[in-house]
């Protein structure tokens, strides 16, 4: 199969692909396409990058444009999930594009905006509704939507879906869908608790997976740098100086670690933003946008918004921090050497973070290439900028800055713990010395 034509799609879809310049269909598409249209379940395994969202819009749409059907209120014919807002909002753009020439409302919804407007848009019924779980659960609760009528489910970054908790929603969701319905599973990664999940919401599915599960995208240039922690800024900084760094997407494990790195880096001078879970949701769509345009050397970015940035262009990524799950690896770097280009990933490996570098590369079956310091780094180090100082240590009384969670922002990094209170060792209701801070 060469070409989109010979998947038979209805007329409309043929015409939006070659409008949108889709040529052929890759693999995942290739083999994914021709069950789904056929009603099948799937479990569709296949790397970052590699096509899967148009591997299950085509054929939803597709049904969409043959079995055409009046929208119930309150409820909607197609629910996609996604892990983030952006991967939200992209996928909904996906479907829009691919499905041009078929009149159908296509929404989203997710948290970080007012819930309001989500209501009154569900309130005539919808086509197609991507959404993220929690949101998606506020508005069951309030009535404002209904899932007895779903016939079709996708669950896009699976494995995300559980790396950020979201299997008690998930269960929920099951219980409150029809059981006759068609089931599309899509990942990058298949850990055996998303097989186990998947047994839950499939049925009889056909696994297609047109790479190794957990394997790293064959044009990515691997490369990592070991270096001490408090060297790494100056790194960051040489390192993005360079011209070839136009558009480079960095990844931390915290929050508090990506607004840090970019006051860094805006007082050597280079442009960056920080899109994490702290960030309303405007400041993520400008941040993206500007990061889109150019206007951003730099886009310092936590593991929640690694699934969500969808930006053919990003010629490096860079892991400040390397992550603590080494799924999360793949995903990082899958954001470079997107739609057949090649890329370039580099990691900074501190010496406590080897372990977490023996983790990947056992996962990914690559053994990553050392690349030394730059020439005269300690030089180089010495003459950029002062760092910009951290806050001062809380004073006796005052609240203190979070400690970061072991997993980072998806296991709630960032949340800062009460102020440890110091008292004068006099009893208080029958308890002496001083409180204890509350965890």
């Amino acid at each position: 199969m060469t070409s989109f034509d010979a998947l038979g799609l209805a007329e409309p879809l043929r015409l939006a692909l070659g409008k949108a310049g889709y040529l052929q269909p890759t693999p995942i598409q290739r083999q994914a396409i021709p069950p789904a249209m056929a009603g099948r379940d799937l479990l569709g395994i296949a790397q970052t990058g590699t096509g899967k969202t148009a591997a299950f819009a085509l054929p939803i749409l597709d049904r969409l444009a043959r079995e055409p059907a009046h929208r119930r209120k309150l409820s909607t014919r197609v629910l996609v999930l996604s892990p983030t807002r952006e991967l939200a909002s992209q996928i909904a753009d996906s479907f829009r594009t691919l499905g041009a020439g078929l009149k159908l409302r296509i929404e989203t919804v997710f948290g970080g905006v007012p819930i309001a407007r989500q209501i009154r848009m569900t309130e005539s019924g919808l086509d197609i509704l991507v959404a993220t779980p929690g949101r998606l659960l506020d508005l069951v609760d309030r009535g404002a939507l209904l899932l007895d009528h779903v016939q079709i489910l996708v669950l896009d970054e699976a494995d995300q879906m559980l790396d950020l908790g979201f299997i008690h929603a998930l269960r929920k969701l099951h219980g409150l869908l029809p059981r006759r319905r068609q089931s599309l599973f899509f990942s990058a990664t298949m850990p055996p608790a998303i097989r186990e999940l998947a047994g839950r919401f499939l049925h009889d599915p056909v696994e297609v997976a047109v790479a190794p599960a957990a394997t790293t995208a064959e044009r990515v240039a691997q490369r990592v740098i070991f270096v001490n922690q408090a060297e790494k800024q100056a790194l960051l900084t040489l390192t993005l100086r360079d011209p070839v760094h136009a558009r480079t997407l960095v990844f931390t494990r915290t929050k508090h670690g990506a607004d840090r790195v970019v006051r860094h880096l805006e007082g050597a001078g280079i442009r960056a933003a920080a899109i994490h879970g702290n960030k309303s949701q405007p400041q993520r769509e400008r941040a993206l946008e500007a990061f889109r345009r150019g206007e951003l050397q730099a886009l310092i970015a936590t593991d929640i918004a690694a699934r969500g940035i969808d930006i053919d262009d990003v010629s490096h990524v860079i892991n400040f921090e390397l992550p603590n799950v080494p799924e999360q690896y793949v995903h990082r770097i899958g954001r470079t050497a997107r739609a057949g280009r090649a890329g370039d990933a580099l990691s900074f490996c501190a010496p406590d973070e080897r372990a977490y570098l023996k983790d990947i590369e056992k996962l990914t079956r690559q053994t990553i290439t050392a690349a030394p310091l730059p020439p005269d780094f300690v030089a180089q180090a010495a003459r950029l900028p002062k760092p910009v100082h951290e806050r001062p240590a809380a004073r006796t009384g005052e609240q203190r800055p979070a400690r970061p969670a072991p997993s980072g922002e998806a296991r709630g990094g960032g949340v800062a713990a009460r102020p440890r209170r110091f008292g004068t060792g006099r009893r208080r209701g029958g308890r002496g010395g001083p409180r204890a801070s509350a965890a």
